[in-house]
């Protein structure tokens, strides 16, 4: 009884659907369709629009700097997958905003980590996506070595996408006032604390360090001979670092040729446009500062920018590396419910579409990427306003690199005992003694 029942009212909606299939015929005929009936326009109406999907990238460059250019070029050739870009300010406030999108669901699909410790947080907190689950892609081979820094337990959460370094900018024009040379490569910090002593003027201060590269020189020589000992405990108070941070203060106190830590900090001090206006003779920082050198219009100069090598602590090679290698390491989030279109845009983001980016100094770092229509673009316009023998030399010289691996814990106690040095809180020996001690504390509570 069920099955007739079944059946009859089967018989029904399928002879229902066979007069409206009739009716949708004849009015196709009568505007010059040859469909038939039951065909074609039957299953035009059956198939749902395709949806197109929406991605979002979190990213600290401003927009207007090149990540708005590299969006509008994917979304014009894929209209099925559209990406918008939402900036953060690469500091703290902004990292915790990045970071409460991510967890909290908000619209979050890729987004670019500046630090080791930052990515590493991340993918313990399940926001990284583990790249190895994509077969289609060999990082290794399109990233070259220095891809392996940015690891995890041997696996990628992030893609690293540009060629990354820190050097010291110059005010060329105050070099040859004082009768100073461009520094040579192998020069130290005892040089150039010389030389920001020379350099410094009652309106322009000898050195600059921005605020992200403020850990570079003891970073340096640490990392070298490793942030831990052979017998596994700390090696932040090792005699290298000590000498960083000593020179650091003699410079600020002493000297006078930099600004006090507590100064810049407070007052949030834009060392790299202090530079471009010309209160700083040199001035520690990375290549993202082209986005702003290459800005005569908003950042006028009247001075040629030249480039020396990060300066040692030892002159001993082996103690020494340059904070370099790969960076812009982009992630998918775990939490995406667009994985694979995330990474489609990804492998087409590092193969070549983040080429707007060279402009503000952001290098392509795969093999497959014009890296020379990448340099066209760096100095397209202003050339001459550059040395272009301490560019090729520095910018695009090859060093020794390294990736700072200390957990972002680490780091936050570092910090909190070197700022009571150069606070003037703390002496050296007892910053020294009491990072080491908080670092086996939280290497023991670590112990794996």
């Amino acid at each position: 009884m069920n099955k007739a029942k079944w059946f009859t009212g089967g018989l029904s909606l399928l002879m229902a659907a066979g007069v409206t299939a009739g009716c949708g015929s004849s009015d196709s005929g009568a505007s010059g369709s040859s469909a038939s009936p039951g065909t074609a326009s039957t299953a035009a109406a059956t198939q749902a629009p395709k949806k197109t999907v929406q991605l979002k990238m979190w990213g600290g460059v401003p927009a207007e700097s090149g990540p708005q250019a590299v969006v509008d070029a994917w979304n014009k050739q894929n209209p099925d997958i559209q990406v918008t870009y939402e900036r953060f300010v690469n500091d703290d406030p902004g990292n915790l905003k990045l970071d409460t999108a991510l967890m909290t669901g908000q619209d979050a699909d890729l987004y670019v980590n500046y630090t080791y410790s930052r990515l590493q947080k991340r993918k313990e907190s399940g926001l990284a996506l583990d790249l190895s689950a994509f077969k289609d892609y060999n990082i290794d081979e399109k990233m070259g070595p220095d891809a392996k820094l940015w690891t995890i337990d041997n696996k990628y959460y992030g893609l690293p996408t540009k060629k990354n370094l820190s050097f010291i900018w110059l005010n060329k024009n105050a070099l040859d006032e004082a009768g100073l040379p461009i520094p040579p490569l192998d020069w130290t910090w005892d040089d150039m604390k010389t030389y920001a002593a020379k350099l410094k003027k009652d309106k322009r201060w000898g050195l600059l360090i921005h605020e992200s590269n403020y850990m570079g020189q003891v970073d340096a020589a640490t990392a070298a001979i490793g942030y831990t000992k052979a017998d596994g405990t700390s090696n932040l108070n090792n005699p290298l670092a000590s000498k960083g941070f000593e020179i650091s203060f003699d410079m600020m106190a002493k000297d006078k040729s930099m600004p006090m830590y507590g100064e810049q900090m407070t007052s949030k001090m834009p060392t790299d446009t202090m530079f471009l206006k010309g209160e700083g003779a040199m001035l520690y920082a990375g290549e993202f500062i082209f986005r702003n050198a290459n800005n005569l219009k908003d950042y006028p100069r009247s001075f040629k920018i030249a480039f020396a090598a990060l300066p040692r602590l030892s002159k001993n090679e082996t103690e020494f590396k340059y904070p370099a290698g790969l960076g812009d390491v982009v992630s998918i989030n775990a939490k995406s419910p667009n994985k694979e279109a995330a990474w489609k845009f990804l492998k087409w983001y590092a193969d070549g579409g983040m080429l707007p980016m060279a402009s503000g100094g952001r290098l392509p770092a795969s093999k497959d990427a014009n890296v020379d229509e990448a340099v066209k673009l760096l100095l397209a316009g202003v050339e001459t306003t550059y040395d272009q023998d301490s560019l090729k030399k520095v910018v695009f010289g090859k060093f020794p690199t390294f990736v700072s691996t200390l957990e972002q814990q680490v780091i936050d106690l570092r910090k909190e005992e070197f700022e009571k040095y150069f606070l003037g809180k703390q002496d050296l020996k007892n910053t020294l003694e009491n990072m080491a001690k908080r670092h086996n504390d939280f290497l023991k509570q670590n112990k794996k």
